[in-house]
């Protein structure tokens, strides 16, 4: 029998190029069709994520390599800051959201 869950809320604030503020990206990864106790569910659950983060990260054109660093440091602060909410709710089976704001 499936588990299923809520869903799981990754909410990032994308960090400015400029000095003007920043209006926060929010992006939603459901999970309620999700089996988090099993290894496929949990492939799943990092599939869905990592869209997730290159969606509120954006992307920068092959010519703009500055833009292309900023983006690179999102992903992997993203990333970082996600992984240790994935880890606990899926040790716990739990459907609470993840709240994640950038600096």
């Amino acid at each position: 029998m499936k588990i299923f869950l809520s869903s799981l809320l990754l909410t990032i604030a994308a960090t400015p190029v400029v000095a003007a503020p920043a209006t926060p990206v929010t992006s939603i990864v459901r999970t309620a069709d999700l089996d988090l106790a099993s290894q496929a569910g949990q492939r799943a659950l990092d599939r869905r994520l990592s869209i997730a983060i290159v969606d509120v990260c954006g992307t920068a054109s092959a010519a703009d390599l500055v833009g292309q660093n900023e983006v690179r440091r999102c992903r992997v602060a993203t990333r970082q800051r996600v992984a240790s909410d994935r880890d606990q709710r899926i040790a716990a089976s739990s459907a609470s959201p993840i709240e994640i704001a950038a600096r």
